[in-house]
């Protein structure tokens, strides 16, 4: 019988890839969005200053606060790579979303699961570099292989997944390839799963199962509830393998951005600590927009861990800001383990 022997939420935000004093190039792009989602509203860059002047978010923005926040983000990172290549895990399961990378506006599943053999990741070309906005480039070059890389993908098991899942109800995209946007190149997987190859496994993959939400684009995006249910399901599929495997499960992204809420992502951390499923599965949909929508890739894991019974230890909570609007990532790092028994 297979088992999950661990489980990490982590965040996978740009601003983890780049140097502190380069956190507000994309300031810029914070001040001309004129729709910054903010609990359950949308607000301009300008109404976020005046509605949280009282955080006193530019003490929170300082160079030196950046860096220290960076280095605990580091830190996090490596304990987190620890914990995986301890566990030794058979095959890693990885909830991740995808940002316009593989698929565009012409199809857009709402939960895909890859079936093949194998995927690729490619370095990023300098093509595509010189098109990408400020900050964002910078970072894209430090999740990505310095050379065209392919990865293990266990077939088998990522087929037994999407066969429970379609008997539960849910409808699966499947494929045994990854599709490639652009005229730039291959791009291989989107950064949320580039993020966990390289930080959390040094390039040194795996068997593994990528799982993809489509947590930003309406009107298919899978609701709170869903991805839940969507973990429970993915608990009882490993438990229903026949065969003896060690199983990781791994959620890439979130927390709160582009805009930091600390009192939901509290809320949130509290709720998965007591493995409250109800308080998850009754989130608000206009909560879980914009970057915060990568929390559905949490909800997944979460249900898993819940129902398996396993200790959370919350590894760090970082809010990164870098702008007086509150805008930035809020970096959550969070390790799921069997409870002791004695």
């Amino acid at each position: 019988m297979a088992e999950i022997v661990l489980a990490i939420g982590t965040s996978h935000g740009p601003m983890l890839s780049t140097p502190p004093g380069d956190w507000d190039l994309r300031v810029q792009a914070d001040r001309a969005n004129p729709a910054h989602p903010f609990r359950g509203r949308v607000h301009t860059f300008d109404e976020l200053v005046a509605l949280r002047a009282a955080e006193n978010l530019a003490a929170k923005n300082s160079l030196n606060e950046r860096s220290a926040r960076a280095e605990r983000c580091a830190a996090a990172l490596d304990e987190l790579a620890r914990s995986l290549e301890a566990a030794k895990p058979d095959v890693v399961v990885i909830v991740g979303n995808d940002q316009r990378e593989v698929f565009g506006p012409a199809i857009t599943p709402a939960l895909w699961v890859f079936g093949g053999e194998a995927v690729f990741d490619e370095p990023v070309s300098p093509e595509r570099l010189a098109k990408m906005p400020p900050g964002i480039s910078i970072s894209s070059a430090a999740i990505k292989p310095a050379r065209h890389a392919v990865y293990p993908v266990h077939a088998p098991l990522a087929r037994h997944l999407i066969a429970a899942f379609t008997g539960c109800g849910h409808d699966v995209t499947c494929s045994t390839e990854v599709p490639q946007r652009g005229d730039d190149g291959p791009t291989g997987m989107p950064h949320a799963f580039g993020f966990v190859y390289q930080r959390l496994m040094g390039g040194k993959v795996p068997p593994h199962v990528p799982i993809m939400l489509n947590t930003f684009y309406p009107p298919n995006q899978p609701r709170a509830t869903r991805c839940v249910d969507l973990g429970l399901a993915l608990r009882d599929a490993v438990k229903a393998w026949p065969e003896d495997l060690r199983v990781a499960v791994v959620a890439s992204g979130g927390l709160s951005h582009f805009v930091i809420d600390e009192e939901f992502d509290q809320a949130l951390i509290e709720a998965a600590q007591k493995g409250d499923l109800a308080w998850l599965r009754a989130i608000d949909e206009a909560q879980l927009q914009s970057g915060t929508s990568e929390v559905k890739n949490w909800l997944p894991v979460i249900a898993a861990a819940s129902a398996g019974e396993m200790a959370m230890r919350v590894v760090d909570y970082v809010p990164c800001y870098r702008s007086e609007a509150g805008t930035g990532n809020a970096m959550g790092f969070v390790v799921w383990q069997a409870k002791q028994t004695h």
